[in-house]
């Protein structure tokens, strides 16, 4: 599970610079919700990589209108290559999603505690994701485009688990490359899908600030007790 994203613009900037000569990384979100236009990075068919601003959750192309029914926020990579939602954009349209960190909520006895997890170095995080362009007409009846991601999940690792099952498919500079290569199919990239961290993982207890999507404030990452390092 991955449902919000902290975005900081000084901590990407650096990241972005493997991909892409002009960043203009946009305002700092530090607690994106799902819905939320975020910038992701996607290679043109000739392997060109740019930054571009997509709805964090992913319309198919087929789809009779924009919904928000169903969770599709976030990709179940044991699935997506079959899933009729995923499919498609799992064949032919990978993208990164940049962001300096994320929360996730651990289950404890009678509550949930929030985590805010980020790298240790502070450089932010790469996340494996799929998009789609769905084209339709909007509520007046004009022609709309829509450009929209998920973000790929895979079982925790074994550090992660002590915060949630669950976790982004996460990637280095490296295997970010691969990932947006266009002659590189999916299924020769699957190897990423396994339970691991590509980079140590700082998990700072949060309060229930961040529960709110409209708090956009820096009291969502402020810590409540001593991080947990996840390695």
């Amino acid at each position: 599970m991955c449902g919000r994203l902290h975005v900081h613009a000084a901590d990407i900037t650096e990241l972005l610079h493997e991909f892409v000569e002009l960043i203009h990384p946009g305002p700092d979100n530090l607690n994106a919700a799902p819905t939320e236009d975020l910038l992701v990075l996607v290679a043109d068919p000739d392997g060109t990589v740019e930054l571009r601003p997509m709805r964090w959750w992913l319309t198919p192309r087929w789809a009779k209108q924009p919904s928000t029914r169903y969770s599709m926020f976030n990709a179940k990579s044991e699935t997506a290559a079959t899933l009729p939602s995923f499919r498609e954009a799992y064949k032919h349209r990978r993208c990164v999603v940049p962001v300096s960190g994320f929360y996730e909520w651990a289950r404890r006895q009678g509550y949930k505690q929030a985590y805010f997890l980020r790298s240790t170095q502070h450089t932010g995080l790469l996340l494996a994701g799929l998009w789609e362009r769905w084209q339709g007409l909007d509520a007046a009846g004009q022609q709309q485009q829509i450009e929209s991601f998920a973000i790929l999940t895979t079982a925790a690792s074994e550090s992660m688990q002590a915060v949630h099952h669950r976790q982004p498919v996460l990637l280095d500079q490296h295997r970010a490359v691969q990932w947006l290569d266009p002659s590189l199919p999916t299924s020769e990239l699957e190897h990423y899908f396994e339970p691991q961290l590509v980079t140590p993982i700082e998990a700072r207890p949060v309060s229930s600030w961040v529960n709110n999507a409209r708090n956009k404030d820096p009291r969502c990452e402020q810590a409540l007790a001593a991080s947990m390092l996840l390695n």
